[in-house]
């Protein structure tokens, strides 16, 4: 009889501390869903306010068009690694978008007129505002990640895990260039 209510309070205590396991990796599943849906919001943004930058230039008939073409594919190539869930393909288009959003401003310092407008000005700020906020949320993102992983792969967690199929999930990486300083000399020049 002793034996049967141990073995019973042993069972017990197991289900319990996997049920626990569960409950945790499906909280820090959902915790990378939602940093990823944060940075999702925040690329949505950008993708609607960038046509209203290019616009502001386009109207200033001197303005380089071939900065404003790198922006606008580079726009696209965010908006396709975006749409698919591309972690790797997404941290390539941010290097794309930082460097061609770099070469915007750039040469809008050369032309005082569109540096001076108003509606320019204002767009440059709210993406100037959103690259800050994208940023903030990569890093929540992969600390989320971080976070998963860690507890997908620790034991006894790894058995649970398995067991429910839950995995790891991708960091958003950079390339060197995205990580490096903007040359402003290359760009002006």
């Amino acid at each position: 009889m002793n034996t049967g209510l141990i073995l019973l309070g042993i069972v017990i205590v197991v289900l319990v501390y996997g049920i626990s396991l569960y409950n945790n990796l499906v909280r820090l599943k959902n915790a990378v869903a939602q940093a990823w849906a944060n940075i999702d919001v925040l690329l949505k943004q950008r993708h609607d306010e960038l046509p209203k930058l290019v616009e502001a230039c386009k109207q200033y008939k001197q303005f380089e068009q071939e900065t404003l073409q790198r922006v606008i594919a580079a726009r696209a190539q965010v908006q396709t690694a975006r749409e698919g869930h591309d972690i790797a393909a997404l941290g390539l288009a941010e290097g794309a978008m930082r460097s061609s959003l770099g070469g915007l401003f750039a040469v809008a310092e050369a032309y005082p007129e569109l540096k001076a407008n108003e509606n320019f000005m204002q767009l440059q700020n709210r993406i100037t505002g959103l690259e800050n906020g994208i940023a903030d949320r990569r890093e929540f993102y992969n600390d989320a990640v971080n976070i998963n992983n860690v507890a997908v792969e620790q034991f006894p967690a790894v058995i649970v895990a398995n067991l429910f199929s839950f995995t790891t999930k991708p960091l958003l990486e950079f390339s060197t260039a995205e990580k490096s300083d903007v040359d402003m000399k290359a760009l002006f020049s």
